[in-house]
């Protein structure tokens, strides 16, 4: 059963180099299972974000009033937020672990190596992310924080509560993509020789832009449609999730284009 496990990795990873034009070189035990490791932490990675809007919506719901006139709502708003910090504190932690997870991996694979290779420069974030995804980056999560502040300011009773819970949120997961792309940049170099140096760097590649794909950020809003529907705050959040959509798929189509370029003039 193991041999087999083992088997099907290698195969997985004999068809991620050859999908990214590296086909002439050997896929090895320790490439497969940082792959592997890969492949399952993104899957929880997945299921981190998805439990924890899931957590925040009951939060929130559970702290709304039955009746305008309920007594102990302020109590319940403030226990709220409490609950509230421990999930963003639970996020992000459960997201550190899944990277050290994946840091000891590489790690191990790279104590199993004969020899140390290294690059002449070391990549940058101008390499490993890119200017655009970066502006991105930065442009989603300010943004973000604007309309979050915006909606302390214009809005009233539960609607403010449901801005205070998206900024706390908010903070969370950018203190997670920041420990996240630190680790992707500084993390070793795990290679033998010249193709598995090309390797390890598209592997580090992938790895910030997965980190970079704000799709949490655009998900915390969902916690306050429960109160006041399309109002023209929640319009504002639409239009910029669309936005935000559409220039990721149009960095991504561009760095396609660019990628088939290379390997047509390679």
């Amino acid at each position: 059963m193991a041999g087999n496990a083992r088997s099907a990795e290698l195969e997985i990873a004999r068809l991620w180099l050859a999908g990214r034009g590296l086909a002439d070189v050997t896929p090895t035990p320790g490439l497969a299972a940082r792959l592997t490791a890969r492949r399952r932490a993104r899957v929880a990675a997945a299921l981190l974000p998805a439990l924890f809007l899931c957590a925040t919506a009951l939060v929130y719901v559970s702290a709304l009033p039955i009746r305008p006139t309920d007594e102990g709502f302020g109590a319940a708003r403030r226990w709220s937020l409490v609950v509230l910090t421990a999930l963003v504190a639970a996020l992000v932690l459960g997201l550190s672990l899944l990277d050290r997870w994946v840091r000891r991996v590489d790690a191990r694979a790279g104590a199993d190596l004969p020899r140390r290779a290294a690059h002449s420069v070391r990549p940058g974030w101008r390499t490993v992310l890119g200017l655009p995804r970066a502006a991105l980056l930065l442009v989603t999560y300010a943004a973000a924080a604007a309309l979050g502040a915006a909606a302390l300011v214009v809005r009233d009773g539960a609607a403010r509560y449901a801005a205070v819970i998206l900024l706390i949120g908010l903070c969370g997961v950018a203190a997670g993509t920041a420990v996240q792309l630190r680790h992707v940049l500084t993390s070793p170099v795990v290679a033998d020789d010249e193709s598995s140096l090309r390797a390890d760097l598209l592997m580090r590649v992938e790895d910030a832009r997965e980190v970079a794909l704000p799709t949490v950020v655009w998900s915390l809003p969902v916690v306050s449609v429960f109160d006041t529907g399309l109002d023209p705050w929640n319009t504002g959040w639409l239009v910029f999730i669309v936005l935000s959509v559409i220039a990721v798929m149009l960095i991504t189509a561009v760095d396609g284009r660019r990628a088939l370029t290379a390997r047509r003039t390679a």
